[in-house]
Formats: C-alpha cells, sequence, structure tokens
C-alpha cells in the first residue's frame, strides 16, 4: 500500500454500524515482536509479519464517526501501550511528513491534535511505513536517510511534546536520490530497511548499518515484514526475496523467486509489479508461509511460499470476479488469506518512475477472495464483489473483515461517497455497513485502518483522520 497526495479540505460527521458476533476462531497470529508496541496497533499492516489481522474487537453497532481535519493525508496510525495514537502523515501544503499525537479518547470532533513533529521531506514512500517501539516511540527514516525515534511526553505545564532522536544515519549506504520505503524490527533487535533502489540492510543495537544490494533493475515499492525465525520478506517490482542476519550480522539472501509482473502497471496499482507488501502466516508458528499477489496480464494470482526455503506452495487465481489487480498487503492468518482489488482505482498521482498505466484508466469494479491453504496446495473459498477503498483488517475478536467500501458507479467520481462495511469472513458476504461522511476529501486512498485498544477505528483520508466509536 502507498498514498499519493492531493490538495483537499473539509469533513463531517455521522453514525455507522460495526460488524457480527463472535464467529469461528482464527489463528494463530505469529508470537508478538518483543521490540515492537502492543501486538495489532504497532504497524500499518498490524504486526511485524504484516498480517493485517489483529486480536482486538471493532466498535459496536451505531459507533459516532467524529473527524481529524489535520489537513494532511494520514496512511500510518499506530497505538502505543499509553493508547495515544501517533500517526505519521504527510502534510497538503509542502507534501513533507509531519508527526501527530492524538488522544482518540477524546469526546467529539477535534480540531488539531496533542502535538506535531515536521519531518524533513524525502521521497513519498519514505513518508509512510514506520513504526512504534517497544518504548511506545515511533521509528522512521526521513528524508534525510536519518533513522530517527520520535517520543512524546508532557513539558513542564502539562503540554505534549514529541521529541526526535537520532539512531544511524544511512545516508553513507543509501545513495543520494535514494530514500527508505520499508522498516521492520527482527526479534533479535536489528532494524531492517529497504530503499526504493533495492538496498536492503539492518541496523544493529550498536548503530553499525550494512546492506546488501539487490538487482539494479528492482525497486522496493512496499513495506517489508518479519519473521520470528529472523528471516525478512521484501518484494520487488520483480521477485520476492527472504533474507536474515548471517553469522557475522551481516544480510544475506536465503532465496529469491520471481513472479509473473505483466506487461505494465496496472490502473490502480502505483507501481509496476506486486501491489503487496509480504504477509507471513501459517497455522503453526503463524509464519510458515510467505504470500503476496502477482501482476500478470488478464488474471492476477496469490502466490503462497514456504518459508525458509522459498517453495512455491501454490499459485492461485484471484479477484475472478472483480478488478484483477491488488495494491493491497493480504491478509494472512491460519491457513487463509484474503485479497482486496484495487484494480481501477483513482490514485490522484502515483510515485516517480512508476510508468504509465496499461490502460489509462479503468472502472473500479473491486472484489475480494479468501484462498485457503491445504497438504494439496490452495483452493477458492469465496469471492464477491466489494469495493474497498482501503486496506481489509481482520479482528480475530469479533470474526469480521473491516473495510471502507466506496459508494457510486463503477465509472469513479468526485462525488462518490464511502461507508464502513464489515464482511463475514467464513462466506464473504456484507454484514453491515454505514455511511461515513464526505466526498472526495474524505477518500481513504486505500490506507490501512488501525483497530484501537478501546474498540475504535482511526482510518487516515487524504485530509486527515476519520474516527469510528
Amino acid at each position: 500500500m502507498r498514498v499519493p497526495l492531493i490538495l483537499l479540505a473539509a469533513c463531517s460527521t455521522a453514525l455507522l454500524t460495526a460488524g457480527p458476533a463472535a464467529a469461528a476462531p482464527w489463528g494463530p497470529l505469529a508470537p508478538p515482536n518483543p521490540y515492537l508496541g502492543p501486538l495489532g496497533t504497532s504497524t500499518m499492516h498490524g504486526d511485524a509479519g504484516s498480517s493485517d489481522a489483529t486480536p482486538l474487537a471493532g466498535p459496536g453497532a451505531d459507533a459516532p464517526v467524529s473527524a481529524y481535519p489535520l489537513a494532511s493525508a494520514c496512511p500510518t496510525l499506530l497505538e502505543g501501550s499509553d493508547h495515544l495514537v501517533v500517526a505519521l502523515c504527510t502534510a497538503i501544503a509542502g507534501q513533507a511528513p509531519v508527526v501527530q499525537l492524538i488522544d482518540p479518547a477524546s469526546p467529539g470532533p477535534i480540531g488539531s491534535s496533542l502535538a506535531a513533529l515536521p519531518l524533513a521531506k524525502g521521497s513519498l514512500l519514505g513518508g509512510v511505513y514506520a513504526y512504534l517501539d517497544n518504548d511506545d516511540k515511533l521509528a522512521v527514516v526521513d528524508g534525510g536517510n536519518r533513522l530517527l525515534r520520535v517520543g512524546h511526553a508532557r513539558d513542564a505545564t502539562g503540554k505534549w511534546r514529541l521529541t526526535s532522536e537520532q539512531v544511524a544515519d544511512l545516508s553513507g549506504v543509501i545513495p543520494v536520490g535514494d530514500n527508505v520505503t520499508g522498516l521492520v524490527p527482527d526479534w533479535a533487535g536489528n532494524i531492517w530497511f529497504a530503499s526504493g533502489k533495492g538496498v536492503v540492510g539492518l541496523v544493529a543495537p550498536s548503530g553499525a548499518a550494512v546492506t546488501v544490494t539487490l538487482p539494479a533493475d528492482e525497486q522496493v515499492a512496499n513495506s517489508i515484514s518479519a519473521a520470528p525465525s529472523g528471516r525478512i520478506a521484501v518484494a520487488t517490482t520483480h521477485a520476492l526475496y527472504e533474507l536474515r542476519a548471517d553469522s557475522s550480522g551481516r544480510p544475506e539472501v536465503l532465496w529469491r523467486a520471481a513472479y509473473e509482473r505483466g506487461s505494465a502497471r496496472k490502473p490502480g496499482q502505483l507501481s509496476w509489479g506486486t501491489g503487496s507488501t509480504p504477509t507471513y502466516f501459517g497455522p503453526k508458528t503463524g509464519a510458515d508461509y510467505l504470500t503476496i499477489v502477482d501482476n500478470a496480464d488478464g488474471q492476477v494470482n496469490a502466490l503462497v511460499f514456504r518459508s525458509g526455503t522459498g517453495q512455491l506452495v501454490c499459485s492461485q487465481p484471484v479477484l475472478t470476479k472483480g478488478g484483477a489487480g491488488s495494491e493491497n498487503s493480504p491478509i494472512g492468518i491460519g491457513r487463509s488469506l484474503f485479497v482486496a482489488s484495487t484494480y481501477g482505482y483513482p490514485y490522484p498521482a502515483v510515485p516517480a518512475g512508476a510508468g504509465p498505466a496499461v490502460p489509462p484508466t479503468a472502472p473500479f469494479t473491486g472484489g475480494m477472495t479468501r484462498v485457503d491453504v491445504d497438504d494439496n496446495g490452495c483452493h477458492t473459498v469465496w469471492e464477491n464483489t466489494v469495493r474497498s477503498a482501503a486496506v481489509p483488517h481482520l479482528s480475530t475478536a469479533d470474526g469480521a473483515v473491516y473495510t471502507v467500501t466506496r459508494l457510486g458507479a463503477e465509472i469513479t467520481t468526485p462525488l462518490d461517497g464511502y461507508a464502513f462495511t464489515a464482511v463475514d469472513p467464513d462466506t464473504g458476504a456484507v454484514t453491515a455497513s454505514s455511511p461515513l461522511p464526505g466526498t472526495i476529501v474524505d477518500d481513504p486512498l486505500q490506507t490501512s485502518p488501525l483497530i484501537t485498544q478501546g474498540r475504535q477505528v482511526l482510518q487516515g483520508t487524504v485530509t486527515g483522520i476519520l474516527r469510528i466509536g
């Protein structure tokens, strides 16, 4: 998932209805990473393995909606153990990243955050991916390729302040003109990173940075993921990789698996290749398998690999009832994965170097697919035509897949509306859907929501954040 920017303004409020009661059990999730904050809320995709599954429950019925009009697009929403939300946003004016501190328990609409801290501007994706560590500090790489930890505390007057400290200077290992895209800690305390131009490295607890460079024509356009085994997953525009730290603490490639990247970028995707942040999932450890969705012409496929060996478990066609293309990380949990279509989604901008879309535009038909893995490979459980406009998340607490859907005709317009929607993961049926405020000014742009520890959903939009509950 990535988020382009657009100059828009204004928000409003409404009521919504949340998902169903608890259904069949789901799991397991991989064990929590000791260097991350709370499970489910410390990374954009919930955890180190990018499962997009959470042990937290969503909001109840008729939950109110409030708006945080921050004049920023806010793709990264993270909640620490103190229940404060740290948002990594990109300001509309100047398109520079800014960290916002928000109290999701504050009643009613809120016009400003508790505190804000601008960061040095870099590439578009350099202002997207970050995580909260086990001290509730935001780990982020700024536009100067400095790895920072951003903390928050009250000053002597009781006012909240955001402060940053430098962990490492990566400018010596990241080429000029390149910026870090993905960032994740492993279970040994190393902080792994990947740059847009294919530099993959780690920062050891000592602060030393070491790297390996992937083939020159391969770009990294999504975030990266980690497993308890110490393995790191990186998807480029050509192939999926698994790496680890070798005996001397340097990154080494365990395996590389090329995938079908198609003949061009598809409309509704932001790079020519997979749109997936690679997802770890599995029935034994929660990280037995690794999955992405390819970019094959005509029909895309969910690819499932065995972690550690790179063995292809299966290639299963997905999104056959909707648009054949996905910019979003799949949900992965137990033996199941869920893929949502973004084909034809009207992004207002794409990153530099993404290349032209073929065709240039297409209707946004939507569609979701559930695929299960068994001893004989993979099979499709269900498909639907839900027009998901955000990264779906599965709550294991209440047995619902939550997302925001786009309302209107398949040929999108700025007047389209949105709805908070719950999908039954067993059947693919929509179980609840209630309108959200606004039109284009509240477009979630396929960003990832946050299900909080207080049973709220925070959804980033092009102009700020909507709070549901």
